[in-house]
């Protein structure tokens, strides 16, 4: 009877195994649950070699994930490879830890897809969350999806999509995302992060917003640990202080505005432009320096400086060209090209309507310009007072005439020659052929100007003049010597129309009697060969020959009054 009972307790049981099978394949929703706290252990399998896109080989990850907590676990016969999991879920998977509300995990494939405040914690410097994410324990791969923010240190990368690949440390956002990196924040349509190297790369519509400066660009490297952004495409960075850079390729540091660029980049500011084979700029210290076929424009002064290096300090205004130095004034209808070993410009009152400046330029000078040519050792122009000194041999060309003395100082009403002063031996000469020249010389000159040309010379204190005289058909009459205090010659139509002089000696020469010590006054000298013929002919100096050189005459000093004063 016992037996007989024990069947049928047997084949109850079975009925009823059968019937719950049965019914679980009617009901495919319908499932079974097992409580509380889940564990699953790992296995390790051998490594194996995978091909991935690109055609290079990458090792899979040897560790299965594993299941740390699930407050529910259970099957769903919609996906039986699936064991789902429901509350407080927590994973890991080769030194990476993930919290989420649900899961499905794929035992057999080390596979997992994660759904609610998901958060991947990989060491103690990167984070990711998301609202899902599937991930590929083999490949080491995460796709973030929802809302995906990846965090490495003080770096947070805030998207819709990330594409994480652990195995390589890099990030993926295929989609318009925004990098916060303390005061930059950079927005992309496209990006990748890679944490190991605190490198950064976006590609189309880039920007990059600072508190000080907005840069724009098509593609851009980023460095997060030095703040560094590394160019790499056309960009344009315009700073809180109007300062526009357009630069190809270089760098800049965005935290202290030090820039070094290449490729003919320009920096841009208060109406100045400055542009090299390769520029520095230090914008905290208000430095820029180019090199290698500079261009710094003066675009409100109209004027320009060129070499082969330049340095400009806008705290001082001071702009410094060597090398191949050339400033360039084009405020008239002519261009003046101005040479030498080293050339400075300074703008005072910068940031007032009475901007002046002054330029400086040392050693070898050679300028060129149509209608006026000049040489000296070094030269200074004051645009406060329109005047240029010219120090060192200087000498001056104007079509025929030249001028020449210990020192010279040119006055100029806007953009043309005013007036001329030629201090200590002074001397004018005017070439007619190459055996006549009319000359003047005196201790003190002044040449005037009108309209660019001589109107009237005025020679004062030891004159001494050698002047041909001519008839109205061209034919030559003789030369007059003379010898005065002062003397005015007025031109008109560039001939001597009117002469003045107090009592003088002159002697007239016929021209076949002129003495040679009269038909070339003492310290004459025609420099022709020294003369800018081009504003390419200006690099090469050309001294005086050593017997043409002026002796600097000396200061007198007033006699001693006391033996007292003799020490």
């Amino acid at each position: 009877m016992k037996q007989t009972h024990l069947k049928h307790s047997i084949f109850i049981i079975l009925f009823f195994i059968s019937a719950v099978t049965i019914l679980f394949a009617a009901s495919p929703s319908f499932s079974f649950f097992f409580p509380a706290s889940a564990v699953l252990s790992a296995s390790v399998s051998s490594q194996q070699e995978a091909s991935i896109p690109d055609g290079k080989q990458r090792q899979k990850s040897s560790d299965e994930v594993k299941l740390i907590h699930s407050d529910v676990l259970y099957k769903n016969y919609m996906d039986v490879r699936a064991d789902v999991l429901v509350g407080h879920v927590r994973l890991y998977h080769d030194g990476m830890f993930l919290d989420c509300d649900s899961a499905r995990f794929y035992k057999d494939d080390n596979t997992f897809n994660a759904y609610g405040h998901v958060k991947m914690v990989q060491g103690d410097t990167l984070t990711l969350t998301c609202d899902t994410m599937l991930y590929d324990g083999p490949m080491m791969q995460a796709h973030a999806n929802g809302n995906a923010v990846l965090t490495h240190r003080k770096t947070k990368l805030v998207t819709s999509v990330i594409d994480y690949d652990r195995l390589e440390g890099v990030g993926f956002y295929p989609r318009h995302g925004v990098l916060y990196d303390e005061d930059n924040v950079l927005n992309s349509d496209y990006g990748q992060y890679t944490p190991s190297l605190s490198q950064a790369i976006f590609r189309d519509n880039v920007v990059l917003e600072n508190p000080k400066f907005t840069l724009k660009t098509n593609e851009l490297y980023y460095y997060s640990n030095t703040k560094l952004a590394e160019i790499v495409s056309e960009s344009n960075i315009v700073s809180s202080d109007s300062t526009f850079i357009y630069a190809i390729k270089g760098n800049y540091n965005t935290q202290t505005g030090q820039a070094n660029l290449l490729e003919r980049s320009h920096i841009y500011k208060d109406m100045r432009d400055i542009v090299g084979d390769s520029l520095y700029c230090d914008k905290d210290k208000g430095i820029s320096e180019a090199f290698y076929n500079v261009i710094l424009t003066d675009v409100e002064n109209k004027c320009m400086l060129t070499g082969d290096y330049c340095r400009y300090e806008e705290n001082t205004g001071t702009a410094i060209a060597t090398d191949s130095a050339v400033c360039y004034e084009f405020s008239g209808l002519d261009t003046l090209y101005v040479h030498g070993d080293t050339l400075k410009m300074i703008t005072y009152n910068q940031k007032t309507d009475s901007v002046y400046h002054d330029l400086f330029a040392y050693h070898k000078v050679r300028m060129f310009r149509n209608d006026f040519q000049g040489v000296c050792d070094s030269l200074v122009t004051h645009e406060l007072d329109s005047c240029t000194y010219l120090y060192g041999q200087p000498i001056l060309w104007n079509e025929g005439q030249q001028v020449f003395g210990e020192e010279i100082r040119v006055y100029n009403n806007d953009s043309t020659i005013d007036w001329i002063h030629i201090i200590n031996q002074a001397m004018t000469i005017e070439e007619l052929d190459s055996m006549s020249y009319n000359q003047v010389a005196s201790k003190e000159m002044f040449c005037y100007f009108k309209d660019g040309v001589l109107s009237e010379n005025y020679a004062k204190g030891n004159v001494y003049v050698s002047y041909f005289m001519d008839e109205d058909d061209g034919s030559r009459i003789g030369m007059n010597y003379t010898e005065t205090t002062e003397l005015r010659i007025f031109m008109e139509d560039k001939k001597i129309f009117k002469i003045w002089m107090p009592a003088s000696n002159h002697t007239m020469y016929p021209p076949f009697a002129i003495p040679q010590d009269k038909r070339y006054l003492g310290g004459f000298a025609w420099f022709d060969y020294i003369r800018p013929k081009s504003k390419d002919d200006i690099f090469e100096w050309k001294s005086k020959s050593e017997e043409q050189v002026l002796k600097k005459t000396e200061r007198k000093v007033v006699p001693k009054q006391r033996l007292d004063d003799i020490k």
